[in-house]
């Protein structure tokens, strides 16, 4: 097995998953598609039903997120919740305060 097919194993990846986690310590889970609200879905062999609709490309809680809890991507905290996160629910802007910098905050005066 190669180094891509055993993380995608270890992952719980299939080709017709729904969604993948990218790292085991995740609690979101990535869209492969659009999930649709109401939608029963297995990740990680847990049944977890959308609570919204989710878009292709987009993250969807596998687990409880509490409220300034983590959010975790690639196994590393991307954010803090801004609301307690039920799995299942949309993991956006929401309900997520980024740990990135946005881009128009950023000082784009020339430095000397």
């Amino acid at each position: 097995m190669t180094d891509d097919a055993s993380q995608a194993g270890r992952a719980g990846a299939s080709d017709d998953a729904p969604a993948i986690v990218l790292a085991p310590l995740d609690n979101v889970a990535i869209c492969r598609r659009n999930v649709i609200a109401g939608e029963m879905l297995i990740i990680e062999g847990d049944a977890i039903v959308a609570r919204s609709d989710v878009p292709l490309g987009h993250k969807i809680a596998r687990l409880v997120i509490e409220l300034d809890g983590a959010v975790v991507k690639y196994g590393m905290t991307i954010g803090v919740a801004t609301a307690a996160i039920a799995p299942g629910e949309w993991v956006h802007l929401h309900n997520l305060s980024s740990n990135y910098i946005s881009t128009h905050t950023r000082d784009t005066e020339a430095r000397s």
